[in-house]
């Protein structure tokens, strides 16, 4: 048996398709229904930003988990393509394509280690400030990188929804 029978292929598209659902959806929920309805309600202050690190945390493993099966996933599913011919072998429209779509979950990967382990943490610490009624000057800016970030992550997400949708077609 080898890794392309169809029913490890259909199985690999259907994790690869769940996995997909909640990093990119969970991007979508967050930039485009979260981030406003929670400013709305709470205000730009230290309560919207202790609700956003809480949702961030809880995201944030279900995201690199969907991370690892998207890897294992596409792999299996790019071995089967009759378009790929190697590793960095871009002879054709579909891996051109599919290059795009990987330097765009490249940039996917870079925002959020940056987010996980720089902003977060230092958003952490401006939350503890706050909360003993220090003043967090620096606060307004991170919160709102944070938000532009996300939006990025979200953006490079439908990027690589088009490429993938762009390489199916080839």
């Amino acid at each position: 048996m080898t890794l392309t029978t169809p029913w490890i292929l259909a199985l690999s598209y259907w994790l690869h398709m769940l996995a997909t659902i909640v990093w990119v959806g969970g991007l979508a929920l967050m930039a485009l229904v979260v981030w406003p309805g929670a400013r709305a309600v709470l205000g730009p202050g230290p309560e919207l930003a202790a609700l956003i690190r809480r949702l961030q945390q809880q995201f944030s493993g279900m995201a690199w988990a969907s991370l690892a099966v998207l890897t294992a996933t596409g792999l299996t599913q790019m071995a089967a393509n009759k378009n790929y011919t190697g590793v960095l072998q871009i002879g054709n429209p579909w891996a051109v394509a599919i290059l795009v779509k990987h330097l765009a979950i490249g940039g996917m990967v870079l925002i959020g280690l940056y987010m996980q382990f720089s902003l977060q943490p230092a958003l952490a610490r401006l939350a503890l400030l706050e909360a003993r009624g220090h003043a967090a000057p620096d606060a307004a800016p991170l919160r709102r990188r944070e938000l532009t970030l996300t939006r990025l992550n979200l953006l490079c997400g439908v990027l690589v929804l088009g490429f993938t949708a762009i390489a199916r077609v080839l």
